[in-house]
């Protein structure tokens, strides 16, 4: 009984006690991580870490410093681009504008025509309505002499 016993014993501890396998697999990674590479990971991670001490002390001022120069230079040309778009803009608004008037100016001259043509009309219309009139006036004068003339013989 005590061989079962024992038996059971070493079966049970190989199924539930894994740390062998457990510090087996922890030295395998230990040795093939540090002994076969040769800290291979930490050597990449320093110099990486110098590579950006460096782009951070050197080229990240020269590059603004670029920056810095070169973003006045781009101001100054948006700036007269802006300009230039401003006075191409104002003269289209003239020309616009210019357009208008000459236009608002046919269209007076039109309007005036028509003015002095119906001005001419009406004083076509008095004048034809004066003639009559006087016309009427001297027919009624020479009729009132004859009339006049007729009951006052002259001795």
């Amino acid at each position: 009984m005590d061989k079962i016993a024992k038996d059971v014993g070493d079966i049970q501890s190989r199924l539930v006690d894994h740390r062998p396998i457990t510090q087996g697999e922890i030295r395998y990674f230990v040795r093939e991580f540090e002994e076969k590479r040769g800290h291979r990971e930490s050597r990449l991670l320093e110099n990486l870490q110098k590579m950006v001490v460096e782009t951070n002390e050197n080229a990240l001022p020269k590059c603004a410093d670029g920056m810095q120069e070169h973003l006045c230079d781009v101001i100054t040309r948006l700036e007269a681009a802006n300009h230039m778009a401003q006075r191409v803009q104002q003269r289209e608004l003239d020309a616009h504008q210019s357009t208008q008037l000459q236009a608002s100016m046919e269209q007076c001259k039109v309007d005036w025509e028509e003015f002095l043509k119906e001005q001419q009309r009406l004083k076509e219309e008095v004048d034809e309505e004066h003639a009559k009139a006087v016309g009427r006036l001297s027919t009624q004068y020479s009729e009132m002499k004859k009339d006049l003339a007729n009951q006052h013989p002259v001795q």
